[in-house]
């Protein structure tokens, strides 16, 4: 078993900075402790002036990172320690740090990037999707919400693509992910090596990936973009869902299926998350959106989806309301409302 420490793993390669995620067993799942040290290493790299550019990568060959450690999280939540608000606390930090991190910060992408993955790569600098790679927001899912800065990234995409990947938690493959500019490169994996190489020496980034990057395939998204449109940019959750119902295409079908699936509270959390995210300064969407973590952690629907699709893995959450009549705008407000001053970050 290793220990904490080995967790994430960081080194210097000539004027390179790399860490490493290393939990590949758990699809290197974040801990608070990887939050803490990767935060603390960005801090040093920030101000090292020996460090030109800064490379994140997940070891193992499954995934670069599927999310938080969210069995840990659920634990923490059922017994009422700190530990679920004190990782999602510093994991917002962090976020706001890479987006904030003055040098390029390259995530180099493989298998599973979800949730907190996302989060400590996505507002970076450069996001290298290679073929392997496979995106989504997954949290309504499990009685989340699509947090680690959705509100910020997923409202700045083309049309309303960030809308239907916030409700839906539809998974994206390499070219869906540069139509809709989760990635910004898609090179072969077996380029990464070399990649680095050329890094350490002084490379820039745009040079090495102009001359190892592959050509830009179709996307299919590019298919679906005018009814995702039409449909996600009405008024409501409600008017959503009826509007995939009357359709009729196979596509809507299955979408209205996939909605029917998820949390209908958290549904309209993160509908009403990404209007305002859109207005929002990237720092202001994390402060949101720890104040909407705080209202989670303590409901119902966060449990019971972990419970249905992680412990017991049943995959029947029975969801409290269970319908999206049910859930009152009331209710919804209530997230959304300030924490007491010393609970804000």
């Amino acid at each position: 078993m290793t220990n904490d420490s080995d967790d994430i793993l960081f080194d210097e390669r000539g004027c390179l900075g790399v860490a490493a995620l290393n939990r590949p067993r758990a699809l290197n799942a974040l801990t608070h402790e990887m939050c803490l040290r990767l935060k603390d290493q960005l801090d040093i790299w920030s101000g090292n002036s020996d460090i030109a550019a800064v490379v994140i990568r997940g070891l193992g060959e499954r995934a670069f990172c599927a999310g938080g450690d969210i069995r840990a999280l659920y634990e923490s939540g059922k017994a009422g320690t700190p530990y679920a608000l004190d990782f999602y606390r510093d994991e917002y930090v962090l976020n706001a740090a890479i987006k904030h991190f003055p040098k390029p910060y390259i995530a180099l992408w493989h298998g599973m990037v979800m949730g907190g993955g996302v989060g400590v790569s996505v507002h970076g600098s450069h996001r290298i999707a290679t073929e392997s790679t496979v995106f989504a927001m997954p949290e309504t899912g499990i009685g989340l919400f699509p947090d680690v800065g959705g509100s910020y990234f997923l409202s700045r995409m083309p049309g309303e693509i960030g809308m239907y990947l916030a409700l839906t938690g539809a998974r994206l493959k390499a070219p869906d992910m540069l139509y809709a500019g989760v990635a910004t490169s898609l090179m072969p994996a077996a380029n990464a090596e070399e990649l680095l190489e050329r890094l350490s020496k002084g490379e820039t980034v745009e040079y090495a990936l102009d001359e190892l990057s592959s050509p830009l395939p179709e996307a299919p998204l590019a298919g679906i973009a005018s009814d995702i449109q039409r449909i996600f940019s009405l008024g409501s959750v409600e008017g959503i869902v009826a509007a995939l119902e009357s359709d009729g295409s196979q596509w809507a079908r299955d979408t209205e299926a996939m909605l029917r699936t998820k949390s209908p509270t958290s549904l309209k959390i993160a509908y009403r998350q990404l209007r305002e995210g859109a207005h929002l300064s990237f720092d202001d969407c994390m402060k949101m959106e720890f104040r909407l973590v705080n209202r989670v952690v303590e409901g119902h629907d966060f449990y019971e989806g972990v419970r249905a699709v992680i412990i017991d893995k049943d995959n029947a959450p029975k969801w409290r309301p269970a319908t999206l009549t049910d859930v009152r705008d009331e209710d919804v407000d209530r997230y959304f409302a300030p924490l007491g001053r010393e609970l804000e970050i």
